[in-house]
């Protein structure tokens, strides 16, 4: 499982530093603006969910925090986590680079804001959308 784990870390990592490092360079927009480059990190974390699915979904249908926690314990749980967490952080900051781009918002904020999507996702999304608020006066996403 830790073999797994470092695997997934390590798939990520050349899309956020494309994103982060070389967000103008045309090869960056090319693999950004496909969702290919997300099957392989994708693939992983279902091959790690579909074969415990039918003891997945009844705890996720009904979550209770002791539950949740016991799952999250194992390495097998935590493993199949993070990788959620990558998928999931990873698709948000292609959504941000792209979006930042759209809008105008310059490189070297939007590079700001995607090492904070990448280190702790929330709360660069949540950075994101204030900075376009407060550039754009507008929620719309």
């Amino acid at each position: 499982m830790e073999q797994i784990f470092s695997l997934s870390s390590v798939l990520v990592l050349p899309f956020w530093m494309l994103m982060i490092a070389m967000p103008t360079w045309s090869w960056t927009k090319r693999i950004m603006a496909s969702s290919v480059f997300i099957i392989p990190i994708a693939l992983l974390y279902s091959s790690l969910v579909l074969p415990n699915i039918t003891m997945l979904l009844p705890l996720l249908a009904s979550p209770q925090l002791d539950n949740i926690m016991s799952l999250l314990s194992s390495q097998s749980g935590a493993t199949t986590a993070w990788i959620h967490f990558l998928v999931f952080d990873l698709w948000t900051g292609r959504w941000v680079y792209q979006d930042s781009q759209n809008v105008g918002i310059p490189w070297w904020i939007a590079s700001f804001i995607l090492v904070c999507v990448f280190m702790v996702g929330p709360f660069g999304l949540l950075l994101y959308i204030v900075i376009r608020r407060w550039r754009h006066g507008s929620f719309s996403l």
